[in-house]
């Protein structure tokens, strides 16, 4: 009988791709999703990629008692994926008590029903934002946590704490945390990819959007910081390379690969790419011109961050693949589809 594993948050962004990723190395995948930030489209779209659909629950991982039931119809459950937090840093800024509420509560939940079970896995969709402005580039995981710079940093540092004093009580419960730089792209298929609900908060679906029409320009929030060009550096990496990554470190638990039961990676390209440089390589790999303008600097942007990827290479024997051209190609063709449905 194939693994049972729960993904919260499994219609979004990089839940949607990771889920595809597990059905696709034969695990059975459960979704639990409260569509505040997603599409329940997003089934059909993994539906069609695997020729398998998922388990889908919608619920609101804030109520306390939807997940205990959860759990008691569940027991066979071997692993949890969290993904689902709000995640906008203006707007945890402007609303904390909601991001604390969301993303805090909800994980409390789901330990205190895994510290009850015999065994259970655990992943932790974590931020590049602990790290807030790095004293040494690249970052390795044992960079210090810096005070965060919104509610929503401060959550995923909060949260890895919570998960680390839970795994050091609980030793039935095992927990990686993995900490993303700056996800891009989608699917080859253009069935999956982002769907930013309003204005995108990220890079990369702005210039798509911009690119189609949809928005006039794209803003470049400052070109005045000290680097190359003045414009603020970050490591993309394609979300196909980090939702298997997500798979790879499932494994890890599940194989008990692990060398505790709470470990932490980062998960980048190791490069780091200024704004002006993604706007180039999109212009050049699509062929389309992109308006821009250059903005004012924008409230808690580092200047530079991009991660050292050594420890994910070496311990979880998993490195991104795709190159900075693919995924804003792959970006770019979820665009025009995207498009081509609404129209």
């Amino acid at each position: 009988m194939n693994k049972k594993i729960l993904v919260t948050g499994g219609l979004g962004f990089i839940g949607s791709h990771t889920v595809v990723a597990l059905q696709e190395q034969g695990f059975d995948v459960v979704i639990i999703d409260n569509l505040s930030n997603s599409s329940v489209d997003v089934l059909g779209g993994i539906t069609r990629i695997t020729n398998k659909e998922p388990e889908f629950e919608k619920m609101d991982l804030r109520d306390k008692a939807a997940v205990k039931s959860f759990f008691q119809k569940n027991p066979d459950i071997e692993g949890v994926i969290h993904f689902a937090a709000s995640k906008a840093v203006g707007e945890s800024v402007e609303n904390p008590l909601l991001y604390y509420e969301n993303n805090l509560s909800t994980l409390v939940y789901l330990l205190q029903e895994l510290s009850e079970k015999q065994k259970a896995n655990f992943i932790f969709s974590s931020s590049c934002t602990v790290y807030g402005q790095a004293d040494n580039l690249p970052i390795t995981e044992n960079a210090p946590v810096k005070k965060a710079e919104s509610p929503y940093g401060n959550t995923k540092q909060i949260g890895e704490e919570i998960i680390f004093d839970t795994c050091k009580v609980y030793s039935n419960l095992k927990a990686i945390c993995l900490r993303y730089f700056n996800p891009i792209g989608a699917h080859p298929s253009a069935e999956i990819g982002e769907l930013p609900i309003g204005t995108p908060q990220n890079l990369v679906p702005f210039i798509t959007q911009t690119a189609i029409g949809k928005r006039k320009e794209l803003s470049v929030f400052g070109n005045d910081y000290p680097t190359e060009d003045g414009t603020c550096i970050r490591d993309y990496i394609h979300v196909m390379d980090l939702a298997r990554a997500h798979v790879v470190a499932l494994k890890r638990l599940v194989n008990n690969e692990e060398e505790s039961n709470f470990e932490v990676f980062n998960l980048g390209t190791g490069q780091g790419n200024s704004v002006l440089e993604v706007i180039n390589t999109f212009e050049e790999s699509t062929g389309q011109k992109l308006p821009y303008k250059i903005a004012n600097r924008r409230e808690g942007d580092v200047i530079a961050a991009y991660a050292d990827t050594e420890k994910a290479n070496n311990e979880l024997g998993w490195k991104a693949d795709f190159s900075l051209s693919e995924a804003l190609q792959s970006a770019w063709k979820w665009e025009k589809a995207v498009n081509e449905r609404n129209n």
